[in-house]
């Protein structure tokens, strides 16, 4: 990872990837991680398709640890609590086959979205509650207070 100041609450997990003439096999979370000490609440599994953009999507209590199985996906954070020592700030990630390997925490009030820049991605996610509607909030993609430009393509090098 480049030198990138994380979001207050926003952790990764590197994964360990034990690889042989098979296949390989990696560990995503224990419940002894301090990493996942918000807790278990409900797996999910999302397949988009390419070129899908998914945003702004943010939860009032609620922790997300992100995972992406296949595919690759920009993650897009923005730091929404105005107590925050990180308010305002924005966090980009690229998980997948092509991007780093590990779990993404977001933690609550921190607004989330992706994009798949690929092929179909599938992301495996584990939430610290069950889905409960009154938790879920959204913010328009453009919203100009935000300001991130979802449609912006990488520079060429």
């Amino acid at each position: 990872m480049k030198n990138i100041k994380f979001i207050n609450g926003v952790a990764i997990k590197v994964l360990v990837r034990h690889k042989d003439e098979r296949g390989y096999f990696e560990e995503l979370i224990r419940v002894s991680d301090d990493f996942f000490q918000e807790g278990f609440g409900q797996l999910s599994h999302s397949v988009m398709y390419p070129g899908v953009i998914k945003a702004w999507h943010v939860h009032k209590t609620q922790t997300d640890w992100w995972f992406v199985a296949r595919g690759d996906l920009k993650v897009v954070l923005y730091d929404t609590r105005k107590n925050s020592s990180t308010y305002k700030n924005t966090n980009e990630f690229v998980l997948g086959q092509h991007g780093d390997n590990f779990i993404l925490k977001i933690p609550p009030e921190v607004a989330h979205g992706c994009k798949v820049i690929g092929a179909v991605t599938e992301l495996v996610y584990v939430t610290s509650a069950p889905y409960d509607q009154s938790e879920e909030g959204r913010i328009p993609h453009d919203d100009p207070s935000i300001g991130y430009n979802w449609l912006k393509i990488a520079p060429i090098k």
